[in-house]
């Protein structure tokens, strides 16, 4: 169970269940974009720091695996169709294709393992939860370093796009990896 699940309202017909759904997802998606907006441009890198990850791995575990994964595709598709939600408030198919592109649909993955692992309670402990932030965080590099390689080569890939995040990808998962724990507490009372 996450959040989202534990917080629902008692449901009792579909469609305002269908309805509480889509409001979850589509505020997953605003979410994402509106962290988009804080971006500071790396003058050695084509990819600028956000809070995009944050966001990402807040939305998978608040929502869980499939809801996360779809607000991130609702995210992406809001992107590709022009809207200026990707960072700084850019938008567009050139953005998905180009290089950052990789760490964009890297977070559908985050969202959906980071919500799975969630779903399996590990947002309920500081350190599981830690580890499902992590895992996630992961996920986006592993989509976003292969696809950054194919704009500046192997041999500057982690240079470019892995070393200058590390410091502030840490303050992120603290954050985050803090946030779920707490939120399960303040419930409890």
């Amino acid at each position: 169970m996450t959040m989202a699940e534990a917080l629902r309202p008692s449901i009792a017909r579909k469609r305002m269940a269908l309805l509480y759904d889509v409001a979850l997802v589509t505020g997953g998606s605003i979410f994402v974009a509106l962290a988009a907006r804080i971006a500071i441009p790396l003058p050695f890198s084509p990819v600028p720091i956000t809070g995009q990850t944050l966001a990402v791995l807040l939305v998978g575990a608040l929502l869980g695996s499939k809801r996360g994964a779809l607000s991130l595709l609702l995210y992406l598709l809001e992107g590709a169709l022009g809207l200026p939600v990707f960072a700084g408030g850019t938008g567009g198919l050139v953005r998905l294709l180009g290089p950052t592109g990789g760490y964009l649909i890297g977070f559908v993955a985050a969202a959906f393992v980071t919500g799975w692992l969630a779903e399996h309670q590990w947002d309920r402990r500081f350190w599981s939860n830690f580890v499902a932030m992590l895992i996630g965080n992961l996920l986006i590099y592993l989509f976003g370093l292969s696809w950054l390689a194919h704009y500046v080569g192997l041999g500057k890939v982690l240079a470019l796009g892995f070393y200058p995040f590390i410091p502030g990808d840490l303050i992120k998962l603290i954050i985050a990896t803090a946030a779920l724990p707490s939120g399960w507490k303040l419930k409890e009372i």
